[in-house]
């Protein structure tokens, strides 16, 4: 560590409890925790340390804790997916869990005296939550089809569970990285497409190619990724990735991963929360320099970047049905509204998978559900299922791209409810309007951005606002986000927009922006994108 991060005498009360306890050490005191009950609790291990174990002390639900899991690349098997059913059915007293925007889920009301009996059972079926929250690796992000489409340049599922064993020490904990300065996003993209959505990451790899040197110059170019660091959303401030200059090759990516995260945890910022994601380091020292600890870590210089990458297609969201490289073999996307699943939804995706697929099943970062290896022959019958019905294989134009973050019903950052008012107003739009192509809407509840909208086509970001002189829910509106081919983040165009007064004035930019038309002539209240 440098002596920013351990000596100095004005450590921020997060720095100060990580100095006091590391808190992976709360892995050993879960059983005495369910014993004391949640009110005894110390606060520090309540409030935060549980977090390293991936449970979430939520005040807005006291004695209510949420769960997250480690899920590398989305993948789980239906046997997984029956035990986190188990869960929510047995322990969740609200019944419910979420798929996230980092192909993982997240379990809702969860009481810490049950924890000991939940930890056994994903125990038991190979799942783990550890450094799921606070200053850890957040879930490692995949191309949610690898293995399966005949066009990827890379199956990523084997060296992001690489990277997964080495942070975590194969889900037992690792203490080499649970004290970082921030959280930290990995994402390694194995298609055209950019389905992870790499430049909004700390640290991505993006398909290149490379000519060959000296005796491999005669060969064909060799694969390999071009690496982007520094990508994050915060309520401080938000970044696209820049390139390292580097290239490595599949080889070689876990040990990049573990050089730059030993650059991050020993020189990054600490004494700003607010100033303490990777970005800010690079900014301090120049990205020549952070380069060069790079390779001082490596132990060997990086190769620079191929000259350009391949992600050159359209970002695809995966509903629907699609053959796979695999002969006679399909996976189908599922559109999961917002995300949400109860436990008998669970269940019955883990019968479906096993019962018409390999057992198989994906989550997406647009928090979708893909069930792979389904034969020809049982597909016609698959697509009769009732589940086909809610979760639907061919939604709305509006409602397939539609994401959102938990919002005030669960998390007590939002300043507003989300997901089921998201809901609500993509109904109403998609029976006032006629569309002709996906436009791809995005609520966060704060400006912390779980729900990415700078990355949408219109992004909805909660806000606090006065209507007749009383404070009420409100967005702030992003728009030009861009996913896939030629990435960018959107900007803020308008500001507080009461909730209540939102659904008119995006019908309206739809109809201005994306070619929607009304379905009846009707006035429309006109807001341009210089309101303010």
């Amino acid at each position: 560590m440098t002596d920013t991060a351990t000596t100095t005498t004005s450590l921020n009360k997060f720095e100060k409890f990580k100095a006091e306890k590391d808190g992976l050490a709360v892995k050993g005191e879960i059983e005495k925790f369910a014993a004391l009950g949640w009110e005894a609790m110390d606060e520090t291990d309540r409030d935060h340390r549980l977090k390293w174990v991936g449970v979430f002390f939520r005040p807005v639900t006291p004695g209510k804790f949420m769960m997250r899991m480690r899920l590398p690349n989305g993948i789980l098997t239906s046997s997984q997916m029956r035990a986190l059913a188990g869960v929510v059915q047995r322990y969740g007293d609200d019944g419910n869990a979420d798929i996230t925007t980092r192909q993982n889920i997240q379990l809702r009301g969860i009481r810490i005296e049950d924890l000991p009996d939940i930890f056994n059972r994903f125990h038991a079926v190979g799942l783990t939550s550890v450094q799921s929250g606070m200053d850890n690796i957040r879930n490692i992000t995949g191309d949610p089809v690898a293995g399966l489409d005949a066009d990827e340049l890379y199956d990523t599922r084997e060296v992001v569970q690489q990277i997964q064993d080495m942070l975590t020490n194969k889900g037992e904990g690792n203490p080499e990285f649970t004290n970082l300065p921030r959280k930290f996003n990995i994402a390694i993209a194995g298609g055209r497409d950019n389905s992870v959505h790499a430049e909004i990451n700390d640290l991505a790899f993006v398909p290149a190619f490379k000519e060959g040197t000296g005796e491999e110059s005669s060969q064909s170019p060799i694969f390999g990724f071009n690496v982007l660091v520094g990508g994050f959303f915060s309520a401080k401030r938000c970044e696209a990735a820049i390139p390292l200059n580097a290239w490595v090759s599949p080889e070689d990516v876990v040990a990049v991963c573990r050089a730059v995260l030993e650059v991050y945890r020993d020189h990054g910022l600490r004494a700003n929360r607010q100033k303490s994601r990777l970005m800010w380091l690079i900014d301090e020292w120049g990205l020549e320099k952070f380069r060069q600890e790079v390779e001082n870590r490596l132990g060997k210089p990086l190769l620079p970047a191929a000259p350009k990458d391949e992600i050159d297609w359209e970002k695809r969201d995966h509903i629907g049905v699609y053959k796979q490289k695999q002969p006679g073999l399909n996976y189908v996307g599922l559109h999961i509204p917002v995300g949400r699943l109860y436990a008998e939804d669970m269940f019955e995706i883990a019968r479906l998978a096993e019962v018409y697929g390999s057992g198989e099943i994906r989550f997406t970062v647009e928090q979708n559900i893909i069930i792979p290896n389904i034969p020809d022959s049982r597909l016609a019958t698959f697509l009769t299922e009732p589940l086909l019905e809610r979760f639907s294989i061919d939604p709305g134009l509006l409602t397939r791209s539609l994401v959102s973050c938990t919002g005030s019903q669960f998390c007590n950052f939002a300043l507003i409810e989300t997901k089921n008012r998201a809901l609500g107003i993509i109904k109403a739009l998609e029976a006032e309007l006629i569309l002709t192509a996906n436009v791809r809407i995005h609520w966060t509840g704060c400006p912390n951005s779980c729900g990415q909208p700078q990355v949408a086509d219109i992004g909805l970001m909660g806000t606090k606002v006065r209507k007749n002189g009383k404070a009420v829910e409100g967005v702030d509106i992003y728009m030009g986000g861009k996913v896939g081919k030629d990435a960018h983040l959107g900007a803020c165009v308008i500001k507080g927009i009461p909730c209540e007064d939102l659904q008119p004035v995006l019908q309206n930019l739809l109809i201005e922006h994306f070619g929607a038309k009304p379905k009846q002539e009707a006035l429309v209240t006109h807001w341009s994108i210089d309101h303010n």
